[in-house]
């Protein structure tokens, strides 16, 4: 499954708009995370435990998203966008979102 940011694919035409896809998660933050990420805010740098668990749900939220396309019958997704937002202290949604679209064969 093609998926882009762009409104169209270098070479191939849109065929047939699906409609919209997404896909969502909420993750929420793990004690032992918290306590290492506070000690390493003393001495700077990334905080590797939150960049991990935001990763996996961001992957989360795209194979999600392509399911539903898939269901669609969809050769990809176009317009793919990102959007985070925190649902309670310590809880965060991931949602990715885009249009399912048939492509023209390719060649």
């Amino acid at each position: 499954m093609l998926i882009v940011t762009t409104e169209t694919i270098a070479g191939r035409e849109i065929v047939e708009t699906l409609g919209l896809v997404r896909g969502a998660t909420v993750r929420s933050k793990h004690l032992g995370t918290d306590i290492v990420a506070g000690l390493k805010t003393l001495v700077g740098g990334e905080l590797t435990g939150y960049s991990s668990l935001m990763a996996g749900a961001r992957e989360q939220a795209l194979d999600r998203m392509e399911a539903e396309a898939q269901k669609l019958g969809a050769d990809a997704i176009i317009s793919m966008r990102m959007q985070t937002s925190a649902i309670t202290k310590g809880a965060s949604e991931i949602v990715a979102y885009g249009t399912a679209v048939r492509l023209s064969p390719a060649g």
